[in-house]
């Protein structure tokens, strides 16, 4: 399977700093032929960037993507973006915290740090044992408690990622723009057991500076067939800032300014499963070995015609779920007797929803279009270069960006309606 292949080439790639190992590969040519090659490399310790991208996106406006708190000191990578975007004039501030995955406790307490002062009580962890609680407050000097900030979340958001974003929000501090975070709000301790393995053990839940706790589903509180669920809003507890805004747990960090998600088309699903998206932008990348600025790149109609092509040569197809749905129904009605009455209402569903390639890349173009740029950028110019192609249409972004343009909405948002 792809995943087994995957992890073949993994450990096999593995090994210790300095050593060094052969790589046989066949790389594609543009007329799908493949040239085999031999590489000798010298592995290397590899440290993963944690602020792929910083740089200005308005006229005094810095934005800092973050994509992970893992890595031992990244704090200070995201200390020295934010200083030198402070340089450059920025006098408000994006944190994009979408897609991390979380990490280190203590980098994401020194992040909050930078904006909160010394001394501030960020997260507790409380355990069914008095060994498993800790208090984890600021301990340096802020870089700046002033400056406006947003922070964009998403559904990826999660673990140490949403203890900023939500300690934030409880500090009343930044406004948070997006959708709901992960909701993962448990403490695990690994235990080593024999032969060089080890297990995580949930010792605690930690808690962010309001009280509210953020995990989402309760391992505790079983449905009958063992499945566990998300805790239901109507079982959620109001908790309040430090301003005394109403803040809930139970889920996640709820944003203070939420932007309608962008739905993911199914066909989406089959093109990036069945790497047809992948092999687009090698052929692509082959036949233009420089593609200029980001800004300035596009993918053309030409381009996207010639992707059409692409698919109809490979004879890509796709299973809908309404042609499973539909042939499960139709089933149903068979067994059930219902099937001759129906018989015309199926077949006029049916002709429907037949399925239709070139309506179904001709309705969603925009988002596979965009997918395409995206992954031939990522060619030349790596990680940075996705998310500078992200940016371009960003309706998260552009809400952070009209939020923090707007003074007297940003400040009424941190604070108490009147009537409270």
């Amino acid at each position: 399977t792809p995943n087994e292949l995957t992890s073949y080439v993994s450990d096999n790639l593995r090994g210790d700093p300095g050593t060094t190992c052969v790589l046989k590969l066949e790389r594609p040519t543009a007329d799908s032929t493949y040239i085999p090659m031999e590489l000798k490399i010298t592995r290397g310790t590899i440290r993963t960037n944690p602020v792929p991208y910083y740089g200005m996106v308005d006229k005094n406006i810095g934005y800092i993507a973050i994509s992970t708190f893992a890595i031992e000191g990244c704090s200070k990578d995201i200390k020295k973006a934010l200083i030198e975007l402070k340089q450059q004039g920025a006098t408000s501030i994006v944190l994009d915290l979408r897609g991390n995955g979380g990490g280190l406790l203590s980098e994401a307490v020194n992040v909050v740090n930078f904006f909160v002062p010394k001394g501030k009580e960020i997260v507790v962890t409380k355990g069914k044992i008095k060994q498993a609680g800790s208090t984890y407050k600021t301990s340096n000097e802020p870089i700046d408690m002033e400056i406006p900030l947003t922070v964009l979340v998403d559904g990826a958001t999660a673990s140490a990622a949403e203890i900023v974003s939500g300690s934030l929000q409880d500090l009343d501090r930044a406004v948070i723009v997006g959708n709901r975070t992960y909701g993962k709000g448990l403490v695990q301790v690994p235990r080593e057991l024999p032969y060089n393995s080890s297990m995580k053990v949930t010792t605690a839940k930690y808690y962010i500076p309001s009280g509210r706790c953020i995990q989402a589903i309760d391992y505790a509180k079983r449905n009958a067939d063992g499945s566990v669920a998300r805790i239901p809003d109507s079982l959620t507890t109001v908790f309040h800032t430090a301003a005394g805004r109403e803040v809930r747990d139970g889920g996640g960090i709820r944003p203070d300014v939420e932007v309608k998600a962008e739905r993911f088309p199914n066909i989406m699903f089959y093109l990036l499963n069945d790497d047809m998206i992948f092999d687009y932008a090698t052929q692509y990348c082959i036949k233009h070995p420089n593609i200029g600025e980001v800004k300035d790149f596009s993918v053309t109609d030409a381009d996207y015609d010639d992707f059409k092509q692409m698919l109809k040569k490979r004879n890509f197809t796709y299973d809908r779920q309404s042609e499973k749905s539909l042939k499960n129904l139709k089933e149903i009605a068979e067994f059930e007797g219902y099937m001759e009455g129906a018989s015309e209402e199926f077949a006029a569903l049916e002709k429907k929803l037949t399925h239709n390639l070139d309506h179904e890349l001709n309705r969603f173009s925009k988002q596979i279009r965009k997918a395409i740029a995206e992954e031939i950028v990522k060619r030349h110019y790596f990680q940075r270069g996705v998310i500078l192609e992200r940016m371009k249409d960003d309706a998260n972004l552009t809400k952070a960006i009209e939020t923090l343009k707007d003074k007297e909405g940003y400040t009424k948002i941190l604070s108490v309606p009147a009537d409270k």
